[in-house]
C-alpha cells in the first residue's frame, strides 16, 4: 500500500514483555529492508534502556512517548503512523483508548489480546467508525489465536480444493506444546474473572460460544467443552486447553464473516492431548480437574488475590531468553466435511507459545497488512486473521516467524 505518514508502523508497548520481545525482533531478526517503525511507551527512560539492551541496529529506531490514557498522545501517535501494533494489556483497563482513536482516523491496528469481553465491547462501539474511516482492526494476532483461526482457514481451503466442499467439523489438538506464562497474560486472565464477579450479564456473555459473531448471526450449533476424555480420532486421551475459550470464538466469528460462510452448522472445539493408555487418562483427569478448580478459586476475590501475590508471575516477568528459544508448539486439525470426506493438517512453531513466537507472528500481522493487503481488498473494520489477510501472510509467518502449515497424509494423521 502507497506510504503517506512518515512511519509504517509504531509499536505501542514497547517496554512491556512482549513489546520488548517484538522490538529485538524487528531490530536483529527481521530482514525485508526498509520498515519504517518506531517505539512508544509510557517512560522515556524505559525506551532509552530498551534501546541500550537491543544494541547498535536500535539506535536509529525513533522513540515516541505516551500514556494510554492520554487521548492527546494517542492521537499523535495515529498522526505518525499507518498503523498501530498494541501490546498494552490488560486490554479492558488500558487498550481502550488506542482502538478509538485508530478507528476514528482510519489507522490500521493490530494487537494480542485473549480477553472477548473487550473485543466485543469494543467492536459494538467503534466498529462502525473503522469501516467509515477505513481503519482494519485485527485483534488476538498472536498465539491466541492465529495458528488456530489460520489453521482452521488453511484446512478449509484445502478441503475446497480437494474435495468441491467445506468441512462442517472440525477440531483442534495440541500435540506437543512447551513455554510458559508472563505476568502480563496473568494479569489479562485475572482482569477476566474480576470483572466477570461483578456482572452476570458478562458471565452469562461468557458462556456463550457465539459472543463475538455479529449480531443476527442466527448460528445454532451447539459447541462443546472438551473434559478428560479418550478422542478415538487423534487415538489419544484429551484434556480442556486453557485457550479454547478464544480460539473458539475467533474462529467461530471467521466463520460468521467468511463469505458463504465454512458451514451454517459449523462445528469447532479444541483440547490437549495427554497420551494413550492409562498414563495419559490419568494426565487428562489431572489437567481438567486442575483447570476446574483453578477457575472456581480464581472467581473468588481473596484467593485470586492470594495466587497473583504468592504464586503467579508478576507484570514483567516471563520466561528467560533461552526458554523462549526452546519452546514451541505443534497442533493438528482434523476436518470432516458433510459427505464424510476427513482432511488432517498441521501447524507449527518454532518458540515459546505465548512470548517469542508470538512476538513474531504481531509483527508479521502488522507488516502484512500494511504491505499486502490493500484497501480494495480488505476495507475499514473488525476482522479476524483469517479475514484480514490473503495467502501472502501464511507465507510471511513460514519465511519470517517459524510457522509451518502442512496437509499430513491420510495414512500417518498422528
Amino acid at each position: 500500500m502507497s506510504a503517506t505518514k512518515d512511519l509504517e508502523i509504531i509499536v505501542f508497548g514497547a517496554t512491556s514483555f512482549v513489546g520488548k520481545i517484538l522490538c529485538d525482533y524487528l531490530c536483529n531478526e527481521y530482514t525485508e529492508a526498509n520498515l519504517r517503525w518506531a517505539m512508544a511507551a509510557r517512560s522515556q527512560s524505559k525506551l532509552d534502556s530498551l534501546k541500550a539492551e537491543l544494541g547498535p541496529n536500535a539506535q536509529a529506531i525513533p522513540t515516541l512517548v505516551a500514556d494510554s490514557d492520554d487521548e492527546a498522545a494517542l492521537s499523535a501517535l495515529c498522526e505518525r503512523a499507518e498503523l498501530i501494533i498494541s501490546t498494552v494489556g490488560p486490554y479492558a483497563l488500558y487498550g481502550e483508548k488506542l482502538v478509538a482513536a485508530c478507528a476514528r482516523s482510519g489507522v490500521d491496528y493490530c494487537d494480542l489480546t485473549g480477553e472477548p469481553q473487550w473485543i466485543r465491547r469494543m467492536i459494538e462501539r467503534y466498529e462502525e467508525a473503522a469501516r467509515e474511516s477505513g481503519a482494519r482492526i485485527v485483534n488476538s494476532c498472536g498465539f491466541d489465536s492465529i495458528p488456530s483461526d489460520l489453521g482452521v482457514k488453511f484446512l478449509q481451503e484445502r478441503a475446497q480444493e480437494q474435495f468441491g466442499e467445506r468441512c462442517s467439523t472440525v477440531k483442534m489438538r495440541v500435540q506437543k506444546m512447551k513455554g510458559g506464562a508472563s505476568g502480563g497474560t496473568v494479569a489479562s486472565g485475572l482482569n477476566v474473572y474480576r470483572e466477570a464477579a461483578k456482572d452476570p450479564a458478562l458471565r452469562a456473555e461468557l458462556r456463550d460460544w457465539y459472543s463475538l459473531c455479529p449480531p443476527g448471526h442466527e448460528f445454532t450449533a451447539k459447541q462443546r467443552s472438551v473434559g478428560a476424555e479418550f478422542d478415538e480420532d487423534f487415538d489419544a486421551w484429551a484434556a480442556p486447553f486453557i485457550m479454547a475459550s478464544i480460539n473458539t470464538r475467533i474462529v467461530l466469528r471467521s466463520n460468521a464473516l467468511w463469505p458463504g460462510h465454512y458451514a451454517q452448522d459449523f462445528r469447532y472445539d479444541e483440547a490437549m492431548l495427554t497420551g494413550a493408555g492409562s498414563k495419559g487418562a490419568k494426565a487428562a483427569k489431572r489437567v481438567a480437574g486442575a483447570m476446574k478448580w483453578g477457575m472456581l478459586a480464581m472467581a473468588i476475590s481473596p484467593l485470586r488475590a492470594l495466587a497473583q501475590k504468592f504464586f503467579l508471575p508478576k507484570p514483567g516477568e516471563g520466561p528467560s531468553p533461552e526458554q523462549q528459544l526452546a519452546g514451541c508448539f505443534d497442533l493438528r486439525f482434523l476436518g470432516t466435511t458433510p459427505s464424510g470426506k476427513r482432511l488432517r493438517v498441521r501447524v507449527t512453531g518454532d518458540r515459546d507459545p505465548g512470548y517469542g513466537a508470538t512476538a513474531k507472528m504481531l509483527a508479521q500481522a502488522g507488516i502484512s497488512l500494511r504491505r499486502d493487503v490493500d484497501a480494495s481488498e480488505r476495507g475499514g473494520g473488525f476482522w479476524t486473521s483469517a479475514l484480514a489477510f490473503n495467502d501472502r501472510f501464511i507465507a510471511r509467518l513460514q519465511d519470517h516467524a517459524g510457522m509451518t502449515f502442512e496437509v499430513l497424509p491420510a495414512d500417518n494423521s498422528n
